[in-house]
């Protein structure tokens, strides 16, 4: 989901500071709500979570370029329900930031891209989370086709993003519908793995539902809205 350095460039970034600021405006909107609920150091705490694992995800996991872009495990649907869409938001956020700084400061010039690319679905797949999970259903009791719909959610908003850049930055030449395409194969490595690995972790906080409690965790993991 790292759009290269140069695909979008000059006076297009304008597009990409402007929905990483629509991302932005989400994210602080999520942000007052979950501290007017729970505080602000449940906020705090569960960006932190969330920032370093996306930073492990990132930097420990596979990943391998495919077409325009690189195909990473991201893990969003587990971010949002284990830790709330705020928390996964800031933690996505401040992990690809922290990335880099760090570790490839050549990527820092797509930022407002990149962080387009991951928060606009995650606000997505929240919405959609809100709206087709029952209202009395923990998230620890989702079975297999409920995170895999949410999972192709976020995987999906994220291909058409990535698809939408480079489309917008190069336009049709440059074997530029060859390299989306190549992406979005590579992205069904990412669907397929990674609504096992959210049921296993879901299955895990079921399992140390007595030692979890706020502010560790979203309220709805472990209990009915």
């Amino acid at each position: 989901m790292h759009i290269e350095p140069g695909i979008v460039h000059g006076a297009k970034m304008a597009l990409a500071y402007g929905t990483a600021a629509g991302a932005a405006g989400l994210t602080l909107r999520a942000a007052w709500r979950l501290v007017a609920a729970e505080g602000l150091a449940a906020l705090a705490l569960r960006s932190t979570i969330a920032a370093v694992a996306v930073l492990a995800f990132f930097q420990l996991l596979p990943h391998t370029q495919a077409g325009i872009s690189e195909v990473h495990f991201i893990f969003g649907t587990s971010l949002l329900l284990i830790l709330g869409a705020a928390p996964a938001a800031i933690g996505l956020a401040a992990g690809l930031l922290v990335q880099g700084l760090a570790f490839a400061p050549a990527d820092l010039a797509m930022y407002a891209v990149n962080v387009t690319t991951l928060l606009l679905p995650l606000f997505a797949m929240a919405e959609l989370a809100r709206r087709s999970i029952p209202a009395g259903r923990a998230y620890v009791d989702l079975g297999y086709l409920d995170v895999l719909k949410l999972s192709a959610a976020y995987q999906g908003g994220v291909v058409a993003w990535v698809a939408f850049w480079a489309f917008y930055g190069q336009g049709l030449g440059a074997g530029v519908p060859a390299g989306v395409a190549s992406f979005a194969l590579g992205y069904w490595i990412v669907l397929a793995v990674e609504p096992l690995v959210d049921l296993a972790l879901l299955a895990l906080a079921k399992a140390l539902s007595g030692r979890l409690s706020r502010p560790l965790v979203a309220p709805r993991l472990l209990q009915a809205a």
